[in-house]
């Protein structure tokens, strides 16, 4: 089974529980207490959800590392390419190092 089985049979069993409680005709008294609580959970766990999303990736952008050695290898293999480029005979219109 895939994660993407397991989380749409999870949704499905939560989806059932949550359409049972809000179609039912016998309600429960906790169901009939707190119906208003049931019918807008959805859109309510929705909202927390996306907040938790975007916390987590703006947690992670901020906390992104730089790659300093990388950095400075990419720019001396720029440097060899545009070496390379001009012995080839490529010209270039503006030159920066």
């Amino acid at each position: 089974m895939t994660k993407l089985q397991e989380w749409l049979a999870g949704l499905g069993i939560l989806f059932a529980i949550w359409f049972h409680l809000i179609t039912s005709k016998d309600h429960s008294t906790f169901a009939n207490e707190n119906y208003n609580v049931i019918l807008y959970s959805p859109i309510v766990f929705v909202l927390i959800f996306g907040l938790y999303a975007a916390s987590v990736v703006l947690y992670r952008v901020f906390t992104f590392n730089d790659c300093e050695e990388a950095a400075m290898e990419l720019q001396k293999e720029i440097k060899e390419a545009k070496e390379e480029l001009l012995k080839l005979g490529f010209k270039f219109k503006e030159m920066t190092n």
